[in-house]
C-alpha cells in the first residue's frame, strides 16, 4: 500500500470512530445499523483493514452521511485545493481509485473522480442513494452502469443522471481503465 493510501486508511479509521463515538454508539450498535461485522468495523477504526466501497457506503448510510463525507478533510481554510492535497483512496476489492475533488460542509455539491481498472466493478446498495442525487460524467474509456435492471453504456463525454434509489453497479467490461466524475448533490 502506498503512503497516501496508508494515510487515507488511518484518517478514515479515525473518522469512522469519531462519528461512532460522537453519537454515543457502541461497535455493536454501528454494526447493526450498517450491516457490517463488529470485527470489520474494529479493524477499519484501527486502520488494520481497508474497507470496500460497498462497506464504506453502508457505514456512511448508517451515519446519515454520504461516503464522501467520511473522507472529509477537517480544514477548509482555502477555496483552492491542490491535486496533491485531495484525499485519495483505493478500494481493496475492485482496486478502483477514488479522488475527492470537492467537498465542503457549507456546499451541497460533491465531486468525486473515479478510475476503475479494466474488468472490475463496484456495487452500492440503494440505501446509499437516499440522501443524494448523482450525475455520472465519463472522462475516458467506457463504463457499464447498472441502475437496478436498467443498463447504461457510457463512453467519453457521455453522462447519466441517476434516478430514484436502486442498487447500482459500476462495471468496466473493457480491457482498458476508465475514468469518470460523479457529481453529487446532498439533499
Amino acid at each position: 500500500m502506498s503512503i497516501i493510501e496508508d494515510k487515507a486508511d488511518e484518517a478514515l479509521g479515525r473518522r469512522v470512530r469519531a462519528e461512532r463515538e460522537g453519537r454515543g454508539w457502541s461497535l455493536a450498535e454501528l454494526a447493526g445499523r450498517a450491516g457490517v461485522s463488529k470485527a470489520m468495523l474494529s479493524k477499519i477504526e484501527r486502520a488494520e483493514a481497508s474497507p470496500t466501497a460497498a462497506t464504506l457506503s453502508r457505514i456512511a448510510t448508517a451515519y446519515g452521511l454520504t461516503m464522501a463525507a467520511l473522507f472529509e478533510v477537517a480544514s477548509h481554510n482555502s477555496r483552492l485545493q491542490r491535486a496533491k492535497d485531495q484525499p485519495v483512496w483505493r478500494d481493496p476489492k475492485a482496486a478502483y481509485l477514488r479522488r475527492q475533488v470537492f467537498l465542503h460542509p457549507a456546499n451541497p455539491l460533491e465531486l468525486v473522480e473515479i478510475e476503475l481498472p479494466a474488468g472490475q466493478e463496484a456495487g452500492f446498495p440503494a440505501s446509499a442513494y437516499h440522501l443524494v442525487r448523482q450525475v455520472v460524467w465519463m472522462i475516458s474509456g467506457r463504463l457499464t452502469l447498472m441502475e437496478g435492471a436498467e443498463r447504461h453504456e457510457l463512453a467519453a463525454g457521455d453522462r447519466v443522471e441517476l434516478g430514484p434509489p436502486s442498487d447500482i453497479v459500476f462495471r468496466n467490461e473493457t480491457a482498458q481503465p476508465c475514468r469518470y466524475l460523479v457529481a453529487i448533490v446532498r439533499r
